[in-house]
Parts: structure tokens; sequence; C-alpha cells
């Protein structure tokens, strides 16, 4: 019998392998459902709660960010210690129940309540997913499970504009202006309840997958954690700020990291004070975002408050990471293919929460679709289109991979390279059909980035690190990508009227991350055959 202390020996890549990977893909699905379904309902809710276009992508984007990504750090090095499986189905339930309580909010900070919660939930769902399926299937084939992954994203994309669309047009239809309408509630309010349904049932299955044995698909050992609680639990008193200074006092920092500590947090407050003016001087916030007592802050100001939150966070993590684990210190922030993919994720996912999360908006005002007719059209098409892009690019990779030690990062590179083109094309097409049958094209292209991404951050990392590294990129991506892509185009949008070219000016980061993927092109094949003796170098006792 299978317990914690004595996880299965699964084959790798067999049945149980892929009954895992569809149902951690089904995960990934329902999380993007829950995420992204405000962006079909944002007309909506824009209308119901009187907001603007920057405190709507505050809504998507920035609190979200900050406790998905806040909770990822803690959450992952739990996966590295505790049952992974057992993880995802406890995460999905609690999620599910929050998206259901979004459709009870009546107002912004409700709603965002409810965000922030979703947000904690799916926390887990990259560092636990990942990590059980680096485990279960063999190198060579990680480019097919991260595209799998990757189509996951794409379904639940697809699946949110659908289900959401469809449900809150029918419900308004059956209850106009809420008359009749069981406990009040309005069409965008129905889609949250009904969009909570398929993630409770999936948590229900995950709890009977069994947990792999750690490390089986790469030949390296890796010994049971003793206390995977206390070590979560200590992650997440590190970070947060306050009783970060306490962990600093209480292992003796050396005064260098206390300086870059203190002066790290002047440079961000100062910095999210500079942003808050500036931005206030763009457009003034709509609605009072946040009271406490006396102090009102604004969408701006809450924007760069939650933003500069999240930088504190990082620093605090990087610095109590270097003090507990040097080694994975070592592997994971001073690896330069590693950092230089990671800063390409972080701009491309700007990018991408840009464009997905306004696109549906101006399908709706700008080519007067109702939310039924883009769930439908848009919704389908991202889905589809959405997974045939990484189920290409993902096996492409790998077939690159055996060509070449850096090949899966020559399908980035062109995934890259080609997408702010196929862009302008499609924001500027003058009939919903160009639309769409553009977008077509741009979907093919923008797809198939994420499969080499993930596989080659996997490949640069030791098994027992790659919780904590998908909860770093988790951490890092979720606040500079999710926490700025999203707002910036509603500010961008709010101060020119002009929503299809604020998306498209979210391009002008292309040619750095074209930039960024050739230099980790030279660096990959140095970084990754060194690894175990760097690892070995920072004290890691690596058996192989």
């Amino acid at each position: 019998m299978t317990t914690p202390e004595q996880p299965a020996a699964v084959k790798l890549g067999g049945r149980v392998a892929w009954t895992a990977l569809i149902l951690i893909a089904l995960t990934q699905a329902v999380s993007m459902v829950d995420r992204q379904i405000l962006a079909i309902l944002a007309p909506r809710i824009k209308a119901d709660l009187q907001i603007g276009d920057a405190e709507l992508g505050l809504l998507y984007g920035t609190v979200f960010a900050v406790f998905y990504a806040l909770f990822s750090l803690p959450l992952g090095r739990l996966a590295d210690g505790w049952i992974r499986t057992r993880m995802l189905a406890i995460s999905i339930t609690a999620w599910s129940v929050m998206t259901g309580l979004a459709g009870f909010a009546n107002s912004f900070a409700f709603l965002a309540a409810t965000r922030l919660g979703v947000g904690v939930g799916e926390a887990s769902v990259t560092p636990a997913g990942m990590s059980v399926l680096s485990d279960l299937f063999p190198r060579k084939s990680r480019g097919l499970v991260t595209a799998m992954m990757a189509a996951g994203i794409a379904l639940g994309l697809g699946g949110a504009m659908y289900l959401g669309g469809t449900v809150a047009d029918h419900w308004d239809g059956l209850y106009p202006g809420r008359a009749g309408a069981p406990l009040g509630l309005a069409g965008w309010q129905a889609a949250f309840i009904a969009a909570a349904i398929p993630g409770i049932i999936l948590g229900l299955a995950l709890a009977f997958l069994p947990e792999p044995r750690r490390g089986q698909a790469d030949g390296i050992v890796t010994p049971k954690d003793p206390h995977p609680f206390r070590e979560s639990g200590s992650v997440l008193m590190q970070i947060l700020p306050g009783l970060a200074w306490v962990h600093l006092a209480r292992v003796r920092a050396p005064a260098g990291v206390w300086i870059a500590n203190i002066l790290g947090l002047v440079l961000i407050v100062g910095g999210a004070v500079a942003m808050t003016v500036w931005t206030d001087s763009l457009r003034p916030a709509v609605v009072v975002a946040l009271k406490i007592g006396s102090l009102e802050l604004g969408g701006n100001a809450l924007q760069w408050s939650i933003v500069g939150f999240g930088l504190y966070v990082l620093l605090c993590w990087a610095q109590a990471l270097r003090l507990r684990d040097p080694a994975a210190h070592a592997i994971i922030l001073r690896t330069p293919a590693l950092n230089a993919i990671v800063a390409v994720a972080v701009l491309q996912t700007m990018v991408n929460y840009g464009l997905m999360g306004w696109t549906a908006f101006y399908l709706v005002s700008h080519f007067k679709q109702s939310l039924a007719q883009v769930g439908l059209t848009f919704g389908i098409l991202s889905g589809v289109i959405g997974v045939i892009g990484p189920m290409v690019g993902g096996p492409v990779s790998d077939w690159a991979r055996g060509r070449t030690h850096n090949g899966r990062l020559f399908v980035l590179l062109i995934s890259m390279a080609l997408t702010p083109f196929a862009a302008m094309l499609v924001y500027h097409a003058d009939s919903i059909t160009a639309f769409y049958a553009l977008f077509v094209v741009l979907s093919l292209i923008l797809t198939m980035w994420l499969p080499p991404v993930y596989a080659t951050v996997l490949d640069l990392v030791l098994p027992r690190m790659r919780g904590t590294t998908m909860s770093y990129y988790t951490l890092i991506t979720t606040i500079l990508g999710l926490g700025l892509g999203p707002y910036a185009v509603g500010l961008m949008s709010d101060i020119s009227g002009d929503l299809g070219g604020s998306i498209l000016r979210m391009f002008w980061l292309s040619p750095v991350i074209v930039l960024l993927t050739l230099y980790a092109i030279r660096r990959l094949p140095r970084d990754e055959n060194s690894m175990v003796d760097r690892a070995r170098a920072a004290g890691e006792m690596v058996s192989v």
C-alpha cells in the first residue's frame, strides 16, 4: 500500500501518468476559466458596479495576481515536500467555492475579495502540477507534457468566454432587469456560480490520484522532507512585510542583507508613490477602490500599492532563499539562461494578459457583438486553436531538442518574432469575419511559446527545486505580467478611447523578448551541463 512516506514507483508514461496528465491539464483549464471569466463579463460588471476600465484591469489582473503570487511561494515549498496530488484536490475545491461566492458580489470591494480568494487557491496549480508530471514522464517527453498543460490553459480561456457569455445572456434574457430572478441575481453573477461547479467535481477526482516517487524520471534520489508544513509556513513568514524582519533578526542576517532589504523597500515605496501620482495625472481614479478608516485609495493607488507589495515579497523571498538554501538560490536565481527565459515569460505574459483580458470587450464594443456571440465564436475559437498551437509547439520543441541542445528555444524564438506582425493585422481588421480569420493565425503562433518555456525551466533545475522554481516563475510572471498587462491596457484605453490601439501598444515589448531569447539560446547548453556541479559547489549533496 502506498503511503505519503512510501510514494508509488509509477511507470513513466504509463496509464497512471496519462490519467494524471489529463486531470492536471483539466485543473489548469478550470483555473483559467475561473480567472478569465471576468473578461467576458466585464461590460456587465462595469455597468452594474459603475467602475472604469482601469478598475476592471485591477480586478482582472492585480487583485488576483498579488495573492496568487504571494501564496505560490509557500505552496510551492509545500509541493516540494508534501503530497502534491492532495494539494491539488484541496486547492481546486477551495478556489471554486470562492468563484461561486463572486456570484453574490454587489460591490467592487466584495468582488475584489472573492478574486483574492481565487488567487490564493490557484497558487498551487503550477508548482504542484508540474512537479508531479515531471516525475511521471521521461525527460524527452516534457515538451509534450507542457503542451498538454498549455492546451489546458487554452481550453480554460475559451471555456470562460463561452460559459460566461452564454450563461449571462441566457439568464438576463430570462430575467430582464433581475425581475423575478432567483436571489435577485444578474446574469454575470449567475455565470460565476455556474463556473464554480466543474472545479468541485474535479477536486473529488484528484483526491484519488496516487502520488509518484519524487525524482524518479531523472534518476536522482530525493530524500523525504520531514517537516513540509513547517517549512512552508516558514516561507510565508519570511516573505510577509514586517515578519520578514523578524526572520532576518532570528537568523542573524548580515548587515548587507538588512541594508539591501531596507533600501529595496524605500525604492519600492517611492516608486509606487511616483507611479500613482503619474497615472492619476493621466486619468484620475474613477472609484474609491479601498477605504481604511479615513484613508481612501483610488484605483491607481491600489494598483501600484499591490504591485509594490508583490515586488517587496519577491525581494524578501530571494533573500530568505539565499540564507536557508544556498544551492536552490544558486540554481534558481543565478543561472543566466533561466533568468533570461523567466524575463521572456514576464514580458510575454504582460502582452498575453493584456490581449486576452480585453479582446472580448473589444469585440463587444468595436463590432457590436453580444456576450453570447463573443462567447460562442471567440470562446470556441480561442479554445480550439489554443489547443492546436501548444500541441504542435510541444512535440516540435521535443524534436528540436533532440536535434540540438537548445532546439526548444528556437521554437520559442520563431513564435515571439512573428507574433507582433500577426497582431497588427488582427486589430486593424475592418470586419468581424476578417478579425476571426486573422485571429486564427495569431493564436496558432502565439500559443506555441509556453511548452518550450516550461520544459526549459524544468530542465535547468534539480527535481527537489521544481516546486519552488515554478512558484518563483509564477510569482514574477503574475506580479509583473498579470499585474501590469490588463491594467496598462485599461489605463491606455481610458486615456485614448482606443481599446484596439491600446492592446497593440503592448507589442512594443516584442523586440526585447526576441533579444532575451537569443541570449538564452547562447547560454543554455553551458548552464544545463554545469547544473549539478554548480549545485554541489553551493553545498548540495546530489546523488545520481
